[in-house]
């Protein structure tokens, strides 16, 4: 194959590639920041919460953890409709799918930062008198996504990965542009090969912060 043919014949497709990568990131970012939110809650609730909740909590996370994102994907953007009777459309469904799995992979890593916080810490807030509206956000959430933020990078980077599975409602990420290019072009090799050190490319990026963070950490723990 002649690297520099290949090379211009990716040149010219480089603002179809651009677009789908910045939609691949805008739905991550998205899913990020909803199933963050959703992740810290639903850990709350399993550690201290009521019976029920906690019961209803970890039932959510059991489910999507346990299934694979193309089958809640395809629910929220098949069956959902059809029980609620009305279009949801597929940037709905994506976001939310995306952000109901963040939640339930991120609240296993909140549950266990948690629980690694020591009792004193809430035996301090009672003792101050401070409400659980204060405690959590300002004592134990501070602490929690701290010692969770390693853990927590990694499933950014798994959610960036499995962003990818939204091109097969029609999404125009990055996998359904290059999946577009390939089809139109009949030149899979190059397009799909460009893709995937796209994706590689910056997963790999993430990681290395992931580790880098870690060493810090690890060494702070350690004073």
């Amino acid at each position: 194959m002649n690297i520099s043919a290949a090379l211009d014949f990716l040149w010219d497709y480089r603002l179809a590639l651009s677009i789908g990568l910045g939609n691949t990131l805008y739905f991550t970012a998205f899913g990020l920041a909803f199933g963050l939110a959703i992740g810290f809650l639903v850990s709350v609730v399993r550690q201290a919460g009521h019976p029920v909740l906690k019961v209803i909590a970890t039932t959510y996370v059991e489910i999507f953890r346990g299934t694979p994102v193309l089958i809640q994907l395809f629910w929220f953007f098949f069956c959902l409709p059809a029980l609620l009777g009305m279009e949801l459309g597929n940037v709905f469904s994506t976001v939310l799918t995306l952000s109901l799995y963040m939640g339930a992979i991120s609240s296993e890593s909140f549950r266990a930062a948690l629980k690694s916080i020591g009792t004193e810490q809430r035996d301090a807030c009672i003792a101050l008198g401070l409400p659980a509206r204060v405690s959590v956000p300002y004592v134990m959430l501070p602490q929690t996504v701290l010692r969770a933020v390693p853990t927590l990078l990694s499933n950014c980077v798994t959610l960036f990965k499995e962003s990818a599975l939204v091109s097969a409602v029609g999404m125009a990420d990055l996998m359904y542009q290059g999946q577009m290019i390939a089809d139109a072009t009949a030149r899979p090799i190059e397009i799909l090969t460009a893709t995937a050190l796209i994706y590689f490319i910056i997963a790999f990026s993430v990681t290395r912060i992931v580790s880098f963070y870690e060493r810090g950490y690890l060494a702070r723990m350690r004073l």
